[in-house]
């Protein structure tokens, strides 16, 4: 059937204040639900009358009224029984069940959903019903006429379709919102990385739905410090957070302060505690607790903060009596902490409460696209901090990054080492133009130093102890030993498995006819009982 002929219906509850007067002086005033079948060029063809049992008698009145206007309009009245009209779940199960059960024929007519009366609550649930199609039509508005007209008490109307343009621009709106909020965790750098940016997008939508605890994984100097910042800053700026940001590297609360440093004392708890100590999980309440390198806690400290997280309670040293604090809890790791659960050097029920939402950060060798613009972010910071603004001259900048992007460049310290740099060539840079004698000195010094890290043999011996634990490791010869631990940087610095083995048989996958790379690398690794997913830091294929 054509549009245009189809019967239009109004759903729409009583307003008991709004639509109220039984006595004459009632058609001097305002009515919703009778003034919206009053106007010439909308046809009411049927009115459905939803309304409280208690207002029976009003719901009457109403339906003579809306005959007595619009004679063309049937009014059918419905009993919805709710006890309080202000319970937002009891009024979007009545209205729910209402729509689930009112047959409707969307090819013959178009159905309004009036939505200027009722409470504020049931206006609401109207909205989300309409949304989600369980009223399928559009949502009616009308507004009392202007003080110069209120003799003529039949006022205006609206009609909104939230498929059409003006609910696209609101879409459009949060979509804006939603991409200032991902720059804003990035510090406004324009990433490129598109797995990066991902993951980003994925950090925002969970970190302003939900104040669960974060689990942000990574190498050393990959950003977690500064995103936790960020997000801390971001949720703060919702108003959805209104305590302080509290950073604690558990590296540094070890021993036996590290009870006191995190839950706190009270006087007298051990010699030297002259006085209370609230601790840094209280001075976090209401705002968020970001504990770095959370695998270096103690196995006691980590079973008081699996009850601080649970249950916002805690018990300071030398204390009978709980402390509580309320925070939302960021941690950050550069550990295999599910490893660390085998080792039993972590517990295992705080890791399940931790992992809920857990996000890997790549390092800068992994992001190679990202640095010309991690690079400029660099100069801008150089120049808050010191006032001097410093620049590369064209040469010089294309050297630097052609050395940053190519396979020469490690990153091994990744932000820490960009950071570096830049700082060293912005302070020798005379007349605060970085020259190009400026950068091959800097590069050399990189290299020297990625060298002599690279040939550290200790740091193979730690990598495999990582990976395969020191048992297995210490049965491997130390021929083995070099080969697999050069494979695990390499495996860890690639994006998937293939990628990985086109670098590792760069030259014999020539001599093929054809290569498969993926599947060599994979049989090298069963050797070694290991998989690629074993190799923290890789992603899956």
């Amino acid at each position: 059937m054509d549009k245009s002929n189809r019967r239009q219906v109004v759903i729409g509850l009583l307003g008991p204040r709004l639509d109220a007067g039984v006595h004459a002086e009632r058609w001097n005033a305002w009515r919703p639900s009778v003034a919206i079948c009053q106007h010439e060029n909308l046809l009411i063809h049927r009115f459905e009358l939803l309304y409280e049992p208690k207002e029976t008698k009003l719901a009457g009145v109403i339906a003579a009224d809306i005959a007595s206007v619009s004679p063309e309009t049937e009014v059918r009245t419905h009993a919805i029984a709710m006890e309080d009209p202000w319970d937002f779940e009891e009024v979007y199960a009545a209205l729910h069940d209402f729509a689930r059960a009112y047959p409707f024929n969307t090819d013959t007519e178009e159905y309004l959903i009036h939505i200027t009366t009722g409470t504020h609550v049931a206006q609401i649930c109207l909205f989300l019903l309409t949304e989600s199609r369980h009223l399928p039509g559009k949502l009616l508005q009308c507004s009392p006429p202007a003080r110069q007209h209120q003799q003529d008490p039949i006022g205006s109307y609206r009609i909104i379709d939230l498929d059409l343009s003006k609910y696209d621009r609101l879409a459009t709106r949060f979509a804006l919102d939603q991409r200032q909020a991902t720059s804003f965790l990035k510090s406004g750098i324009d990433t490129r990385n598109a797995e990066f940016n991902c993951l980003i997008d994925r950090i925002e939508r969970v970190v302003i739905a939900s104040n669960a605890p974060l689990l942000l994984t990574g190498p050393t100097g990959a950003g977690k410090s500064q995103l936790a910042r960020r997000v801390y800053e971001l949720k703060r700026q919702r108003q959805q957070i209104a305590g302080p940001f509290v950073e604690v590297n558990c590296a540094t609360v070890r021993g036996d302060q590290a009870m006191s440093s995190l839950f706190g004392h009270v006087k007298g708890a051990f010699t030297g505690a002259t006085a209370d100590r609230p601790g840094l999980l209280r001075v976090a309440d209401k705002g968020m607790l970001f504990l770095d390198e959370i695998g270096e806690l103690g196995i006691d400290e980590q079973a008081m903060l699996l009850r601080a997280v649970e249950e916002k309670r805690f018990l300071p040293v030398g204390s009978d009596r709980d402390a509580q604090s309320d925070f939302q809890l960021i941690a950050g790791t550069n550990r295999d902490l599910a490893e660390e659960v085998r080792r039993g050097r972590f517990r295992e029920d705080l890791l399940a409460r931790i992992n809920l939402w857990t996000f890997r950060l790549p390092g800068l060798a992994a992001r190679r696209e990202d640095i010309e613009p991690n690079l400029d972010y660099e100069l801008e910071q150089y120049t808050a901090k010191t006032g001097m603004k410093v620049a590369f001259n064209k040469e010089s900048r294309r050297l630097f990054l052609d050395f940053a992007m190519s396979e020469r460049a490690k990153w091994r310290a990744n932000f820490r080492d960009l950071n570096a740099a830049v700082t060293r060539m912005a302070t020798l840079a005379p007349g605060s133009r970085i020259q190009a004698d400026t950068v091959c000195e800097e590069m050399a010094r990189l290299e020297a130093a990625w060298k002599t890290s690279s040939n550290d043999e200790t740091d193979g011996e730690r990598l495999l102890t990582n990976v395969l634990g020191p048992e297995r490791a210490a049965k491997l010869d130390r021929f083995d030993r070099v080969q697999l631990a050069e494979v695990v940087r390499v495996c860890r610095r690639a994006k998937t498995l293939s990628d990985a083995g086109r670098q590792l048989f760069n030259v014999s996958r020539n001599r093929k006819a054809s290569a498969n790379d993926a599947d060599r690398l994979r049989k090298y690794l069963a050797r070694f009982e290991l998989a690629w997913n074993d190799l923290a830091g890789s992603t899956t294929e």
